[in-house]
This record gives C-alpha cells, sequence and structure tokens, in this order.
C-alpha cells in the first residue's frame, strides 16, 4: 500500500505517531547531523556517537506516540541524546584523568560539521562551532564527570537555560550553576582554550608539511613546528613534547624513518587542517593507515594528533587503497 506524503509538519507528526515510519524518517532527518555532533561532543568518538544516535532515534521512534509538542521536536530529541550519552559514560566506568588518557578519541570530518546550519553565514556562529568541536575542547570535555559535561554542553553550547538543564537532569537550578561553574573553572585551568578563528597561515602551513614529509625533508619539517609543539596518538597514552623530540621521532619511527613511502592526503577534521595517510607495503600498493590532524598557531605547527585506525577512512569518505 502507498505511504500518503502529509503536507504539513504538524501531518507528518500526526502520521510519524500512528506508526508511519516514512514520516519517522522525516521528521527527524533535519536534526540527526546536530544528535550526532551533540553525541559526539558527549562521547569524543565518532563510533561511539553513531552508537548512541541510532539509540536515540529508537527511543524517539518508541517514545513518540507520547510526544507533546509544548516544545521544539529538536529539544525533545536532544533530550533523549543526552540521557543516552549519560547512560553511555556510565557503562564506559573510569572517567580519564588527562586528555592523553582519552584512549578513545576520534576526529570528526568537516564534511558532516558543514551540514550544521549556520543562520546566514553569521561568522560569529561559524567560529562558535568551531571551538564547539575542536579536538582539545572535546577531549578536555572527557575529563569531566558526565553531569558536568552534560551541564557545560547544554548550557553553553546549546544556549539551554538553567531550568531546562535541571528539568533534564531531575536536579534543581542552583546545582545546575553550580556545576556549570566548577565545569568552567575545570575547562580554564587545562589546555581546552577557545580555537577562535582559523589561523590565515593554516593553508601555507599544510602545504609546506606536505611538501617536507613527501621529500623526506627533516629540517623543513623541523622548521614548521613550534618549540613547544606536541605529538598525541590515541588510543596510546603517548604525548611526545618539544620540536626536537617530535622531529627525532618523525626521521625514525614512521616506515622507519621513510617518510616518502607514506603518502598524505589533506583533509579537514574538527574545523583544523588534517591529513590521511596512505603507507606503500612491499607490493607498491599504499593502504590507509591514519589520520593526524593539525592546530595551527602563529603560523607553525602547535599540535600533531595521530589517530592509527584505517576504520577511520570511510568516516572521512576515504578509500582503503590509495
Amino acid at each position: 500500500m502507498p505511504v500518503t506524503v502529509p503536507d504539513t509538519a504538524d501531518e507528518t507528526l500526526a502520521a510519524a505517531q500512528r506508526g508511519d515510519e516514512e514520516a519517522f524518517r522525516r521528521l527527524v532527518a533535519p536534526h540527526e547531523r546536530a544528535i550526532h555532533v551533540h553525541c559526539y561532543r558527549m562521547l569524543g568518538s565518532y563510533h561511539d556517537a553513531q552508537d548512541a544516535t541510532q539509540e536515540t532515534l529508537l527511543r524517539a521512534w518508541r517514545g513518540l506516540p507520547a510526544f507533546q509538542p509544548l516544545a521544539p521536536l529538536r529539544h525533545w530529541l536532544m533530550r533523549i541524546a543526552t540521557t543516552t550519552c549519560l547512560k553511555a559514560i556510565e557503562r564506559r566506568g573510569r572517567l580519564a584523568v588527562s586528555a592523553v588518557d582519552v584512549g578513545y578519541l576520534e576526529p570528526y570530518p568537516d564534511r558532516l560539521l558543514d551540514q550544521l546550519a549556520i543562520p546566514d553565514g553569521d561568522p560569529a556562529a561559524i567560529v562558535a562551532r568551531r571551538d564547539s568541536v575542536a579536538l582539545a575542547f572535546v577531549a578536555a570535555l572527557q575529563l569531566l564527570p558526565a553531569t558536568q559535561r552534560a551541564v557545560l554542553i547544554l548550557r553553553d553550547v546549546l544556549a539551554w537555560s538553567a531550568a531546562e538543564v535541571a528539568d533534564l537532569l531531575g536536579t534543581s537550578v542552583a546545582a545546575v550553576n553550580s556545576a556549570l561553574q566548577r565545569a568552567r573553572a575545570r575547562l580554564a585551568g587545562g589546555a581546552a582554550a577557545p580555537a577562535g578563528p582559523a589561523d590565515p597561515d593554516e593553508r601555507r602551513v599544510l602545504d609546506a608539511f606536505l611538501r617536507a614529509w613527501h621529500a623526506r625533508d627533516i629540517p623543513a619539517l623541523a622548521a614548521l613546528l613550534r618549540d613547544d609543539v606536541t605529538l598525541a596518538m590515541p588510543p596510546q597514552a603517548i604525548l611526545i613534547a618539544g620540536r626536537d623530540a617530535v622531529v627525532e621521532f618523525f626521521a625514525t619511527v614512521p616506515a622507519g624513518g621513510r617518510l616518502d613511502t607514506i603518502r598524505l592526503q589533506p583533509v579537514q577534521a574538527n574545523g583544523h587542517p588534517a591529513v590521511a595517510a596512505y603507507l606503500r607495503d612491499d607490493n607498491g600498493e599504499s593502504r590507509g593507515y591514519g589520520i593526524m590532524v593539525l592546530t595551527v598557531g602563529g603560523g607553525r605547527i602547535a599540535t600533531i594528533t595521530g589517530f592509527p585506525d584505517p576504520a577511520l577512512f570511510p568516516v572521512f569518505d576515504l578509500p582503503l587503497r590509495a
């Protein structure tokens, strides 16, 4: 039997509440990316956010018949997504004690972030979005207790009122305000300063990084790094700090220092320049190895976060072989 296509949003909602799966898909489709990004901020992992989004939509489908549109649908969906993520965090158990300890951290492709609506291309809103998904910010969020994490994201990123957050968490406005103050203080004392507008030299630095890497030009590579550059490689709890140490790593470890056997392809992640690395095997075939996310400050590379996980390539819409 053909599905009747509702003419209005109210009719779409009514049809979905009667069990029309196609109407439900149309109803939630405009909100799926926002839900996924919210889950990513909460959980720090693209794949965990994928699972949480699917669970959110399943719970929404089951709960839709009882939904009363007293608030926007997105607000209701975000309530479900938040409680879903809180349960996922509880299942993880131990809280990470440092950003290096966040072994489940994964990058988020800019091509998907671009699906989030920005009203009238507002420059301030674009910067705010960049800050809210910056890798350092997402990693720092994972160091917060689950409730503080939810409060900070809902209040400072999604602009919910303290009363709305208190209602969701089953607590008082005073408790929400206290949790928000503690969360802000914790982030202010860490390494999650706002990313701000993109460095105008980002593209130049990335291009120079690619040239130096492919030419195996270690001095040129070193010249692109800040003195205080850091290199992290989740899920390994490793932090290499300082230009000399990072240069030594690149000169000796990846492919035994044969950087020319690793082809880099530029991508974008978390509002940062990034590269996908393809490692050439003994048969001359290049296979996806991992993603490196760079942050640039003052015209030089400030941080490098490497994710040695081929499973990220489909996430970035990249082939596993090149």
